[in-house]
């Protein structure tokens, strides 16, 4: 039986990405690689944080209790999860809507097959302190379905993003967004970087759960 470290589990909306705005599962996992100067789950990533374990049948029980079809797998990295891949696919084949937040460093390729999943990657940004950790080569695995998530929180962000995109022509392979860092930068200096270096393609978003609710709120 496969067990998972969930730090928690709950419904909201989706406050970012291709599905902003709908009703959504979360079950955030315990554990990351990364430690990112501007990480909101920070009290997920460590190896003590708290967590319950959860097997996959209650998982998918608590998804049914609740009539939810939208499941995002978030963290920390979800994909460090022991037997994570089991999970994914189990839900796949039960035809849940199933996104992974993943930030970047981890090879996607293994949670790739006829099911797959939607990958909701991140880029990390100077801003992050973590850009030297992106595993480029998972940009030759996305589909449009997929999103690449530039967090930013200055100009050397949004320049280097700029490059990125253009370096791997993922306006043409994936959805691309650009988030502001919350409380960092105003949010007209990304939308003027936008119109002046023509980013058409590019998708601008706001974190909307930090508007909803206290920005520090969990389980929102």
């Amino acid at each position: 039986m496969n067990n998972f470290k969930v730090v928690e589990k709950f419904i909201s909306i989706n406050g970012e990405g291709s599905k902003a705005g709908q009703l959504a599962a979360f079950i955030r996992f315990q554990g990351c690689n990364l430690n990112c100067s501007y990480c909101d789950s920070k009290y997920a990533n460590s190896d003590d944080a708290k967590y319950s374990l959860m097997t996959e049948e209650e998982i998918i029980n608590y998804l049914n209790e609740n009539k939810i079809k939208n499941v995002t797998l978030t963290g920390g990295e979800p994909l460090l999860q022991k037997n994570i891949k089991s999970l994914i696919f189990e839900l796949l084949k039960l035809n849940y809507n199933v996104e992974i937040e993943t930030n970047g460093s981890v090879n996607i390729k293994p949670f790739i097959s006829d099911l797959r999943p939607i990958f909701t990657l991140d880029y990390k940004t100077p801003s992050s302190l973590m850009e030297n950790y992106m595993n480029e080569k998972n940009y030759n695995y996305l589909t449009k379905d997929d999103v690449v998530k530039f967090v930013v929180g200055n100009q050397k962000d949004l320049i280097t993003a700029k490059n990125i995109i253009d370096k791997y022509d993922l306006i043409n392979k994936a959805q691309v967004y650009f988030s502001p860092i919350y409380g960092q930068i105003d949010p007209k200096e990304i939308v003027a970087f936008m119109i002046e270096n023509q980013l058409n393609g590019v998708n601008f978003q706001l974190q909307l759960h930090k508007y909803i609710w206290n920005p520090n709120m969990r389980g929102v």
